[in-house]
């Protein structure tokens, strides 16, 4: 009598801890879930009746894509009213970007006209079409960001939060935010069914009323994701403190680094234990907008500057409020730094968060890739960032976007026209991970689990996603020893194959 039983033999099995084993892998195909082989074989008295040799290559939990904006011709943000036109465009993203070898994803939103959110937000719940990549919820990035990093967001779309989560909840649409079990039964999920979905906000912590929201937002089964920001080191603190968990496009749209204010990067480098500091930092809150040319604050702005030109969310400078912070002491702003006591020194537990990394060499010069993984290794999360033009047969040239806006392609570069504004990238997953690679100096290994088992934790999946322990789903990518994919299996199924 024949089994679904399928084993994988002559492969390296890519492990959560980056390492590299030589070791066969059993799933059963039937149910799409990895087994446990030696319980399979010694209480079950079952082995696989089909064996599959993969050639000595690298067998790794399908890559999951936790911020894209669109592809082959599709852009999440982009509704018209056809309700049916747009699940059959996601269903056809899900279908073909198992060739980059993402077998999950969280289809990205960015800043919108605010009446669109909860029809967006509605009709990205989870959904698995058959042999495509797992489509796992949404991610909302904006429209609650700060003006001065907006990026290529639209500055008329902006919005704060005076009434704190009430507007988080009016402008997404209340069901969007319910409870996670409640949410998921309105996803189509029945009680008791062992299921999961995931919701991603990426908001400023110092624009007004959203500091306040993030405990309730992330109580509900929300990530929230700090980004688009001109935080400082303490409200960025303040912001994991109360429950952001991630951080969005590392070194894009935000602070540069600063050694006496290291503002989001710093968080990177902090101490498991904070304490009470030297002299503290004063937060800023708002937009640059909010700050009257009298202010102290005014004076460490270049007014010879045009904040209002397109500049690119990457490399701007301009807006980064300030390149040497303002200090409050025991003293005046012209005073001198006065330490505080050390009797005031107490230390509280402190988890850093999970970050994003663009890794297509553009985004982030490799120097600085390498800077943040040295710095902090498990909470590395690849990202594509991707947008409609995302096609790894797409020619360079100028392409359509949106709003009678028109995108430049040159390689992985993607700029808005007539700007030097970087707008997402059209790099793939595969690529990110073999870049990555190369520009740490880490084994592949290491630079797959940036695209599977850490991504997998920050939203709280890994038991299911990102990983090859039993038990979890059977989503694999096979990969040569360069990290070129040759073959992508979603729930024990072959859907893609390298010709």
């Amino acid at each position: 009598m024949t089994n679904d039983l399928v084993r994988f033999t002559n492969c390296l099995l890519a492990r959560e801890d980056g390492s590299l084993v030589r070791q066969d892998l059993w799933f059963d195909q039937a149910k799409g879930i990895i087994v446990d082989a030696q319980a399979t074989f010694f209480q079950k008295k079952q082995r696989p009746d089909t064996t599959i040799d993969l050639g000595g290559n690298i067998l790794s939990p399908g890559f999951l894509d936790i911020q894209i904006n669109g592809a082959y011709g599709f852009d999440f943000s982009e509704f018209n009213g056809d309700e049916q036109g747009y699940r059959q465009n996601l269903e056809m993203v899900a279908r073909r970007i198992v060739q980059t070898g993402v077998t999950a994803l969280v289809p990205t939103i960015i800043t919108q006209d605010q009446s669109l959110y909860p029809t967006l937000l509605r009709l990205l719940r989870p959904l698995s079409p058959p042999n495509s990549a797992t489509l796992l919820g949404w991610h909302a990035e904006g429209p609650f960001i700060d003006f001065a990093k907006r990026g290529a967001h639209a500055p008329s779309f902006l919005l704060k939060a005076p009434n704190g989560f009430s507007t988080f909840s009016d402008t997404y649409g209340e069901e969007n935010l319910a409870d996670q079990e409640d949410w998921l039964l309105a996803s189509g999920f029945p009680p008791g069914v062992s299921s999961f979905g995931v919701r991603i906000i990426t908001a400023a912590p110092e624009v007004d009323g959203v500091m306040s929201s993030i405990k309730t937002l992330t109580d509900r089964g929300v990530v929230f994701s700090i980004g688009h920001s001109i935080a400082t080191s303490n409200s960025a603190t303040e912001a994991v403190r109360s429950g952001a968990k991630l951080i969005t496009h590392l070194f894009n749209a935000m602070p540069q680094l600063h050694h006496r204010d290291p503002a989001i990067i710093g968080l990177l480098g902090a101490s498991p234990h904070l304490y009470s500091s030297y002299a503290t930092w004063v937060p800023v809150t708002g937009s640059l907008a909010d700050h009257p040319a009298s202010s102290p604050f005014s004076r460490l702005i270049d007014s010879g500057h045009n904040h209002h030109g397109a500049k690119s969310e990457a490399f701007d400078d301009v807006t980064t409020p300030p390149l040497t912070p303002r200090l409050e002491a025991q003293h005046d702003l012209h005073g001198s730094i006065t330490p505080n006591k050390r009797d005031q020194y107490h230390t509280v537990k402190f988890e850093r968060p999970f970050y994003e990394l663009i890794v297509d060499g553009i985004h982030s010069h490799p120097n600085s890739v390498r800077l943040a993984y040295t710095s902090h290794p498990d909470g590395c999360i690849l990202i594509t960032d991707a947008m409609r033009i995302l096609d790894p047969d797409l020619q360079d040239g100028i392409h359509e976007w949106r709003d009678g806006k028109r995108f430049v392609k040159e390689g992985d570069k993607l700029y808005l026209e007539g700007t030097d504004t970087l707008a997402g990238s059209v790099v793939t997953m595969d690529k990110c991970v073999r870049n990555f690679s190369h520009f740490t100096g880490c084994g592949l290994g290491h630079a797959i689990r940036c695209a599977t088992y850490n991504p997998a934790r920050c939203l709280g999946i890994e038991h299911r996603k990102g990983t090859l322990r039993s038990n979890a789903d059977a989503d694999f990518v096979v990969l040569n020893h360069t990290g070129k994919v040759l073959s992508t299996w979603v729930k024990g199924s072959k859907v893609w194959e390298c010709s």
